[in-house]
């Protein structure tokens, strides 16, 4: 079609509860925000005036159990029937999840091939919205010859991540969720779309690049639209509302500008990090006051263990540095008062951060400019972007404490400060509201329809396996630094096989320690982390937490008791507090004055404490539970992804990786080692020493044991 001034599109979006008003978000898992996106993206696309149609296609359900709004064959969406959503039969006609929905697809594909041949004019242009239309898409495409956009909103490789990280074991995944037949499906979407348009560019690397297809020359970056009717500056009325006057109370000075940060009580959040950025800061304490929105709680003690370990640290960080009256911290908090503590903190004349140690998008940042406020963020994903569109703020490196205050001390002080308000509010009118959406939608559809920017396809080859088959996993501090140039040689050789092979780090560090670590030395986030001895696991660059190993670990496990066993033997000191953990007590091990090792064990078990005993580098020790160590963190792992441990190769240094090397694993002791610790393991089969150091050594055994011989790498043909 050369005309492409009246365009008719063709969305789809299948599951779930979809309908014009007053729709059941959070109904089920299947109601989610993805629901409400595309019936707001049809509306906006109906108000372009390239566009002449909008359908928007989904399942049509009959089901006692459901409204009867949703076995509706048409509904309109507009006040002139531009636009409207189809419901079209997908099997039966009862209400069906999204992961059982498969067997039911290719009659809704038939369904809908059937509708689209009865009108006066095919659409110009497909845009299919998660892997279930994404697959009925496809075979739409193919049928009738039309351009195919898609849109993932999440993918099966993700997902998997997080489903084995709160536990759900791989038999279970395959059975409930279908996921084998989903990223199959995917894989299909994307050797069959134009284009796939994601929110950020971090999204189209660290999800989109873990599947065969993957072409990031097909991606296009549109992000999702901010409700400006919901977010937009103080009108000077907001002083009087009742979440105002709930945060007023904490403070001795409550007319000073606001700090705002608003997230989950998570640690990735970095809200601690924040808190003793603003502790250390006399300059930042004379110039505003803090205002912390964690979520809403009644009693921290009732909370899931990351939340109250989050929130506690919090407590405790405020009355180390005698911070009352200057940090507030309210309970509870509506979702409709949202918005209104964003202008409160505008009309103060405050800042809004983010301080995440990663950040795919960052909507809160949106709105908080949309709120006119200025903006601090983390120099990670989406806040680039967003700060790079907007001009409104600053990005900060969120374990840097003088950087995060000085950067909050430069927006508050600023004289140009109106100048990065106005940037900001106009930057999410331009960048990024629904009609700048919408527009920025039309015409990446004009260039597909007309054919004025070709997509020049490659042939891929297809794994054998869905999932990676193998992992390399290496200590940190005694075994993977100490030669940058070996380093960097050994960062290649992990990217050159990431597809078929998984990169972890396994380290006594804690989180923010060890992200602080990988910063200074640019390695990038590892598949795996594990942490704090190996009683944490995180999966993926967004570190998503173990919470199943969490529960498993926390077996018999008394810290307190402990500490009591421990207070009054010679040689032994309390690392700080920044070495503590949830399920980690490091000390400093004296060897002059304290007790040997065997003999503390010993009285830890004469005390009916059953714990792990880890001792390294000649002068720490950490007691962490029975169930936790490093050996066991990956061996958990393994399980979980179904990796065959003579899979995995293990790089080690120090006693702490004893474990990780004993068994069927691959190991490495690299050259650098310390001798005494590990010397119990140069007579065991599947050990290797190596001749080389640090990231040297490591590559010297990736070669001795031919690791990567067997992998199939998708390359192009």
């Amino acid at each position: 079609m050369n005309n492409t001034s009246d365009i008719y599109i063709l969305l789809m979006s299948i599951h779930g509860l979809i309908r014009g008003q007053n729709l059941e978000l959070g109904r089920n898992a299947d109601t989610g925000g993805q629901t409400k996106y595309v019936v707001e993206l049809a509306r906006a696309l109906g108000q372009q005036p390239e566009v002449a149609r909008v359908d928007l296609l989904t399942r049509r359900i009959e089901d006692p159990a459901y409204d009867a709004d949703y076995a509706q064959p048409f509904e309109p969406l507009d006040a002139d029937g531009k636009v409207r959503i189809v419901r079209i039969d997908c099997g039966g006609t009862e209400y069906i999840a999204k992961e059982q929905l498969w067997d039911n697809l290719d009659s809704f594909a038939d369904n809908a091939l059937a509708y689209l041949k009865e009108q006066p004019l095919l659409p110009h242009l497909l845009h299919s919205h998660y892997a279930d239309a994404g697959y009925v898409g496809a075979l739409l495409s193919h049928q009738l010859s039309i351009p195919l956009l898609h849109t993932g909103h999440s993918l099966g490789r993700s997902k998997r991540k997080r489903l084995l990280a709160s536990g759900v074991k791989i038999d279970a995944i395959e059975t409930r969720y279908n996921m084998s037949r989903r990223i199959e499906a995917e894989e299909g979407i994307l050797g069959a779309a134009e284009r796939v348009i994601t929110s950020t560019h971090q999204e189209i690397e660290e999800q989109y690049g873990l599947y065969d297809y993957y072409q990031p020359e097909q991606m296009r970056v549109i992000p999702p639209g901010v409700d400006l009717q919901k977010f937009f500056p103080p009108t000077g009325e907001e002083f009087n509302s009742r979440v105002a006057q709930d945060i007023r109370r904490f403070y001795q000075h409550p007319d000073k500008p606001l700090i705002l940060a608003l997230s989950r009580p998570d640690p990735r959040k970095n809200i601690i990090k924040l808190v003793e950025a603003f502790g250390e800061s006399k300059a930042l304490q004379e110039a505003a006051n803090l205002l912390i929105v964690a979520g809403n709680r009644d009693n921290i003690h009732d909370m899931d263990d990351t939340s109250e370990e989050v929130l506690t640290d919090l407590l405790m960080s405020i009355d180390l540095y005698d911070l009352y009256g200057k940090v507030a911290y309210p309970k509870h908090h509506s979702a409709d008062e949202v918005s209104g503590i964003y202008r409160l903190a505008a009309l103060s004349g405050g800042v809004f951060i983010n301080p995440a140690l990663t950040e795919p998008f960052g909507l809160t940042l949106l709105e908080a400019a949309a709120s006119g406020l200025p903006i601090v963020a983390t120099e990670d994903g989406g806040p680039m972007d967003i700060i790079h569109n907007c001009k409104n703020g600053y990005l900060i490196d969120p374990l840097d404490k003088t950087d995060i205050a000085d950067k909050l001390l430069q927006v508050l002080q600023a004289k140009d400060r109106q100048t990065l308000i106005g940037n900001g509010t106009q930057g999410v009118k331009q960048h990024y509201s629904w009609q700048s959406h919408a527009h920025a939608y039309v015409q990446l559809t004009q260039r597909v329809i007309s054919r004025t920017e070709p997509l020049n396809r490659l042939s891929f080859q297809r794994r054998h396996r869905l999932y990676r088959d193998r992992s390399v996993f290496t200590d940190l501090d005694q075994s993977l630094l100490g030669d940058e140039q070996a380093l960097a040689q050994f960062i290649r050789t992990i990217k050159a096989h990431e597809k078929c092979g998984s990169f972890g780090i396994a380290t006594g560090r804690r989180l923010d320690s060890v992200l602080s670590m990988l910063k200074k030395h640019k390695i990038p986030v590892p598949d795996v982390l594990i942490s704090s001895l190996g009683t944490e696991i995180y999966y993926s660059k967004n570190l998503t937490k173990d919470t199943a190993w969490s529960d498993h670990i926390d077996h018999s496990w008394r810290p307190g008791r402990v500490k009591k066993v421990l207070r009054d033997l010679p040689g032994l000191s309390l690392q700080p507090k920044k070495e503590q953990s949830l399920f980690k007590i490091s000390y400093f091990y004296n060897p002059e004055e304290a007790p040997s090792i065997e003999e503390i064990k010993q009285w830890l078990m004469q005390n009916e404490q059953v714990v792990n005993v880890v001792f390294s580098f000649g002068q720490y020790l950490d007691i962490i539970p029975i169930r936790a160590s490093k050996g066991l963190a990956l061996r958990w792992y393994a399980e979980q992804w179904d990796i065959a441990l003579d899979h995995i190769l293990v790089a080690g240094g120090s006693g702490a990786d004893e474990d990780m090397l004993r068994g069927n694993t691959l190991g490495v002791v690299v050259e650098n080692r310390h001798h005494e610790e590990l010397s119990e393991l140069e007579d065991l089969h599947g050990v290797y020493y190596a001749s080389k150091p640090y990231a040297a050594g490591i590559l010297e055994a990736i070669e001795h044991y031919d690791f990567f011989s067997t992998c199939t790498v998708p390359k192009p043909t």
